[in-house]
């Protein structure tokens, strides 16, 4: 039996408040409502996160996110979104489940914080790890 909380409720085994539902999708309210409306979107095919997905189900669940995102704002009158996939532990990932967080934006209030340090780039640098990193992802499917 999967223990997946997500699968579980793709299963009908626990309730959930759907908002979009194909074969291939899920998109349910979150149960923690980090602001009115917070919408997790989930592959129905159980994969890890994101670094496990395979282009097939990405290409699915990513191309559902568009629609279901001007739904959501449109139905909450949100001034903007995040759009947040956590993968890992490190990273904030608790279910083991792929999902995407559409969090609706209503003020700079609104309980969520995202801040990025700024700095003179070093331009040498990044170019020698955009090579490293391209070297690797040519090597990945």
């Amino acid at each position: 039996m999967n223990n997946c909380i997500f699968c579980k409720i793709i299963a009908g085994e626990i309730p959930a408040s759907k908002v979009y539902e194909d074969d291939q999708v899920l998109a349910f309210l979150d149960i923690t409502q980090t602001t009115k409306g917070h919408t997790l979107l989930v592959p129905k095919k159980h994969v890890r996160n994101v670094l496990a997905m395979d282009a097939e189900t990405a290409k699915i669940t990513f191309a559902r996110l568009p629609k279901i995102a001007r739904g959501l704002q449109k139905a909450t009158g949100a001034q903007a979104m995040n759009i947040i996939n956590n993968n890992e532990p490190l990273a904030g990932q608790t279910v083991f489940h792929a999902h995407i967080h559409l969090v609706p934006r209503y003020s700079n209030k609104d309980g969520i914080d995202i801040h990025y340090t700024t700095h003179e780039p070093d331009f040498a640098a990044l170019e020698s790890l955009a090579k490293t990193i391209s070297k690797e992802v040519a090597l990945c499917d």
